[in-house]
C-alpha cells in the first residue's frame, strides 16, 4: 500500500482504495492510502511546526530543492506519463506532455525562487523610507482534481513552496498515483520535515478538515463549481485566504471568414482532446450561418477519424472516461440534449473495446439553443453543441451568454472582429484561432463569474496568493 507523507515520514493508514484503470477495469494500479481526519491534523500540525524557519530560508536552498523536483520529473516524463495515462485515461502523447508540463513549473519557480524582489520608497515624511517585501502566507491546504493529476497539483506546490509556505496536499480520490509519485519525488528533493506534507482520501474526511482548521492559513482549489461553493462556506467565515478554480462552459466562435480547416483544429482538440475532461473545453460552438454547413461537415468528418481506444495504445485519439460515474453523467446529458430538441450528428454512445473500459464516442449536437441545458451546464466529457449565430454581434452575446467565465475563443481572419472579441468577451483568458484548452506554464490562468474566485495561478502571478505584503517604515 502506497502511504502518506507526513513530517517527512512515509505513515501507514488503516484504510486503502483500489486506484482503477479506466481503460481496463481489471487492471489495478495499486492501493493507496485513505487518510481521515486525524492523519489530516497531523499533516496540518507538522505543517506549522516547519513553517518558522522555512518561511526564513535561504533561496538558494528553495531553488535548488524545486530544481531538483523538476528536473527529476522531465528525466522520467515517459515512466510517470504511463502512470498518469493508466490511471485518468489521458492518452499517452498527452500524458507524457502532463508531466513534461509538471517539471517546466518546478523548473521555473526554482527561478523565481531566486528572483524575489521588494520594494523601497521615500516617504512623505522626510527622513523615513518605507520598504516593501512579501512574506509567505503560512500553512496552504492544496486540493485538487482528478483530470490533471499531477500538472495542477505542479502549479499549486511549487509556487506555495517557492515564497516560503508549508503544504499539506489532498489529490483527487480517483487519481492517487501521480500525486504519490509527485510526493514521492518531493521527499527526497531537500525540503525539511513537515514543509510539504501529502494526505489522500477522500474530501469529507481530508479536504473537510484542511477547509475547517483554524490553523490552514489558505487554501487553494481546483474542482467543481459546486464543491467550490462548499469551500467558501466553510472557510471564509474564518477568514481564511482562498484560490478556487471550478468549472466552465466555453465558447469557440467561428466567423464566416475563418479558415475552415483552422476551425475545425480548434473545435476538435479544444472539445474532444483529454475525453474533454477539461475545464477550458470548447463545449458550445457558436457558428456564423454562412459557415455553418461546411464547418458541421468539416467538423464531423473529423471526429469520425478520432480513434477511442485504450488511453496507452498507439493511434489513439481519445482515452476512456475516467470512471462510470463520470461515464453515466455524459450519458445521461447526451439524453437530456435529445430530449430537449437537438440534433445528434455524430457520437454519444458508449462502445466496447478488446478491454472493459469507459469508452464514449465523442458527440456532436446542431440546432442547439441557448436555454438548453447542454448550452447552459458543464459536462466534464466529449460532447459540445453548435449555436447558430446571425452575425458577430449576436456571436458575442451568446458566447457571453453564461453562468462561467473561463475560457473563450474565436476563430476570424478579421483583425477587427478579434481585436474587439479579445475586449469583450467575459472571460479569463481568450483564444484567436487557438483551441480554448491549453495555456503556457509561464502566463497566468484563472477565469471570471461562477469559474474563479481569488487570485490568479501560474507564472508570476502566483505570487499574489501565496505572499502577502508588509510595508515597514524607517527613520533614519
Amino acid at each position: 500500500m502506497k502511504q502518506n507523507y507526513i513530517a517527512g515520514q512515509w505513515i501507514r493508514s488503516d484504510f486503502a482504495r483500489n486506484n482503477v484503470n479506466p481503460s481496463d477495469t481489471s487492471d489495478i494500479i495499486g492501493q493507496y492510502a485513505q487518510g481521515d481526519e486525524q492523519q489530516t491534523t497531523e499533516a496540518i500540525e507538522a505543517a506549522v511546526a516547519a513553517f518558522p524557519a522555512w518561511s526564513v530560508s535561504g533561496i538558494q536552498m528553495r531553488s535548488d530543492a524545486l530544481d531538483k523536483v523538476g528536473s527529476e520529473l522531465l528525466s522520467r516524463s515517459t515512466e510517470l506519463g504511463n502512470l498518469l495515462a493508466r490511471e485518468e485515461g489521458k492518452t499517452l502523447p498527452e500524458a507524457i506532455g502532463e508531466v513534461t508540463r509538471a517539471g517546466q513549473i518546478f523548473r521555473y519557480f526554482a527561478g523565481e525562487a531566486l528572483r524575489q524582489a521588494g520594494e523601497r520608497m521615500s516617504s512623505i515624511r522626510p527622513g523615513i523610507e518605507v520598504d516593501i517585501t512579501r512574506e509567505p502566507v503560512g500553512v496552504i491546504g492544496i486540493i485538487t482534481p482528478w483530470n490533471f493529476p499531477i500538472a495542477i497539483p505542479a502549479w499549486k506546490i511549487a509556487p506555495a513552496l517557492c515564497y516560503g509556505n508549508c503544504v499539506v496536499f489532498k489529490p483527487a480520490d480517483l487519481v492517487p498515483g501521480s500525486a504519490w509519485a509527485l510526493a514521492e519525488i518531493i521527499s527526497r528533493a531537500g525540503f525539511p520535515p513537515g514543509v510539504f506534507n501529502l494526505v489522500m482520501g477522500p474530501g469529507t474526511r481530508v479536504g473537510q478538515t484542511l477547509i475547517n482548521h483554524h490553523a490552514v492559513n489558505a487554501i487553494s482549489f481546483t474542482g467543481s463549481t459546486s464543491t467550490g461553493a462548499r469551500v467558501i462556506a466553510g472557510a471564509a467565515p474564518r477568514l481564511a485566504k482562498l484560490q478556487l478554480e471550478m468549472g466552465g462552459k466555453n465558447p469557440l466562435v467561428i466567423l464566416d471568414d475563418a479558415d475552415i480547416r483552422t476551425a475545425v483544429d480548434c473545435a476538435t482538440q479544444g472539445a474532444y482532446y483529454s475525453t474533454g475532461q477539461r475545464c477550458t473545453a470548447s463545449s458550445r460552438f457558436i457558428v456564423q450561418k454562412g459557415i455553418l454547413p461546411a464547418f458541421v461537415n468539416a467538423l464531423r468528418e473529423r471526429i469520425e477519424l478520432l480513434q477511442v481506444d485504450d488511453a496507452r495504445k498507439q493511434g489513439t485519439n481519445i482515452g476512456p472516461v475516467v470512471d462510470e460515474a463520470q461515464l453515466n453523467v455524459d450519458l445521461e446529458y447526451i439524453a437530456v440534449g435529445k430530449n430537449e430538441g437537438a440534433s445528434l450528428v455524430y457520437g454519444g454512445q458508449r462502445v466496447q473495446r478488446s478491454t472493459q473500459g469507459f469508452f464514449l464516442t465523442p458527440a456532436l449536437f446542431t440546432e442547439a439553443e441557448p436555454d438548453m441545458r447542454i448550452c447552459k451546464e458543464e459536462i466534464f466529457g466529449p460532447v459540445a453543441c453548435v449555436l447558430a449565430a446571425d452575425n458577430y454581434e449576436h456571436a458575442l452575446s451568446l458566447a457571453n451568454n453564461t453562468a462561467y467565465g473561463l475560457t473563450a475563443g474565436i476563430c476570424t481572419a478579421s483583425l477587427k472582429h478579434a481585436t474587439h472579441f479579445k475586449r469583450q468577451a467575459a472571460a479569463g483568458m481568450v483564444m484567436v484561432n487557438v483551441p480554448t484548452a491549453g495555456v503556457d506554464y509561464h502566463a497566468p490562468f484563472g477565469g471570471r463569474k461562477g469559474s474563479s474566485y481569488g487570485s490568479r495561478e501560474q507564472g508570476r502571478y502566483a505570487v499574489e496568493f501565496f505572499t502577502t505584503v508588509k510595508t515597514a517604515y524607517t527613520a533614519s
